[in-house]
């Protein structure tokens, strides 16, 4: 999986955007597959109009800490793959704290996804941020003292 920074200097490198959408095509080739259980209804994003399944793993490091979240995820649109990828750059790995103080737009913006992708897939790349963010936040607070 691609660093943010290495993503951002690649973007930086390429001037015309049909090499930025064979790059994003390229960054969702490198994603692990997702399991076919992970295909379920409950994992599906809704608000895309691409099929996108996103499972989050979450790992508590201690007790009733920040969680850490992982993802998996799947698209049968290319694009959309790439921007699961770039969406895993920014948040994969990370705390639910981090998560949830991570504004993704001003990344969006530098990388000029805001200006060149579809009104349906911004609108798609937010309902994965969506939930991204809910998964987080119902992390965060799945945790009682007396646990």
């Amino acid at each position: 999986m691609q660093k943010l920074s290495e993503i951002r200097a690649d973007f930086a490198l390429l001037d015309e955007w049909e090499d930025r959408y064979r790059y994003v095509i390229e960054l969702g080739r490198m994603l692990k597959p997702l399991p076919d259980e992970l295909r379920t209804d409950a994992n599906k994003v809704r608000g895309c109009a691409s099929q996108v399944w996103l499972a989050t793993n979450i790992k508590r490091q201690d007790g009733c800490g920040s969680p850490q979240l992982s993802f998996e995820a799947d698209s049968d649109a290319h694009i959309v793959r790439g921007l699961i990828a770039i969406l895993f750059a920014i948040y994969d790995g990370n705390s639910a704290d981090e998560i949830l103080a991570r504004n993704p737009e001003p990344i969006f913006a530098e990388l000029g996804l805001k200006d060149h992708l579809t009104r349906q897939r911004s609108n798609g790349l937010a309902s994965m941020v969506e939930r991204i963010r809910f998964d987080a936040t119902e992390a965060s607070v799945g945790c009682t003292a007396a646990e």
